[in-house]
């Protein structure tokens, strides 16, 4: 069960990173340049207050540094680009084992 959930999540992220490749491009097209939709904003855009406190609560507990290189690097990447490499991970986790030939499986 645990692992359906997991693929059925991943195949979630990635039709999302899809959508969002899509919306990228139309906005680029009409825009005549390069438009990127950031993971920040989406996250901004859907609570912002969730936002806020988990930037207050990384900051508290391991420190103002740890926001600005580990997380607001992560956060001002393209929201296609995070969206798929979570939607892959979930599916590589949940995807079921090879059988073994030969050796029992303990």
């Amino acid at each position: 069960m645990v692992r359906f959930l997991l693929r059925f999540i991943g195949l979630l992220l990635l039709a999302l990173a899809f959508i969002f490749v899509v919306y990228d491009g139309i906005r680029s097209i009409s825009d005549g340049g390069i438009l990127v939709t950031k993971t920040s904003y989406v996250w901004s855009a859907l609570h912002e207050a969730s936002l806020k406190a988990f930037q207050g609560l990384v900051e508290q507990k391991a420190g103002v540094e740890a926001w600005q290189i580990g997380v607001a690097t992560v956060l001002d990447q393209p929201a296609s680009l995070i969206f798929c490499v979570l939607g892959i991970v979930l599916i590589v986790l949940g995807r079921k084992k090879k059988p073994l030939i030969g050796y029992a499986r303990d």
